[in-house]
């Protein structure tokens, strides 16, 4: 006659579990899905902290990039206005500049810099002007040959802020 209580392999085995089993089963699965979720949860907010920080710092070197890009644009269609010259060794700088953007920019911001070098090259191939005449130019708005440029960098850097990569 078969007692209440079976031996299986040296464990002693009831009808019931003992429900002191029980809740310290339970305290541990509970004790290891909390570790688990803790750990998935701290895992996930790292990777999103480090994609965010990564994605600024792109973004704040392609910012400095398009910066330096203005600042010698204006520098050398300045000296362009006041200089006619074919050579154009000035330019290899900003030449630079658009070759590191093919690496890394909107290709509307690329072919915005190409509208700026080639309006450049224009200017140094054209007539030597006095202090007036580029008053004058100023005044009809012929530096706003960077209005596109700018705008394709904003566009660039903005989308940058939103994108989800």
């Amino acid at each position: 006659m078969p007692s209440e209580h079976t031996l299986w392999g040296g464990i002693l085995l009831e009808g019931d579990l003992d429900p002191a089993y029980l809740s310290a089963l339970s305290a541990l699965a509970g004790a290891t899905i909390g570790g688990l979720t803790s750990f998935a949860t701290s895992w996930s907010t790292q990777q999103a902290q480090l994609r965010h920080a990564h994605r600024e710092a792109e973004r704040a070197e392609l910012a400095a990039l398009y910066s330096d890009f203005i600042a010698e644009a204006y520098r050398l269609f300045g000296d362009a206005l006041s200089h006619q010259t074919e050579e154009i060794t000035g330019l290899v700088r900003l030449t630079a500049m658009i070759g590191r953007m093919h690496l890394v920019s909107d290709r509307a911001v690329i072919d915005a810099a190409v509208v700026v070098a080639n309006t450049i090259i224009a200017t140094y191939l054209g007539p030597n002007r006095t202090l007036h005449e580029m008053m004058e130019f100023i005044r009809k708005g012929g530096m706003n040959f960077m209005t596109e440029f700018g705008e394709a960098c904003r566009k660039d850097l903005a989308a940058r802020v939103t994108a989800v990569r």
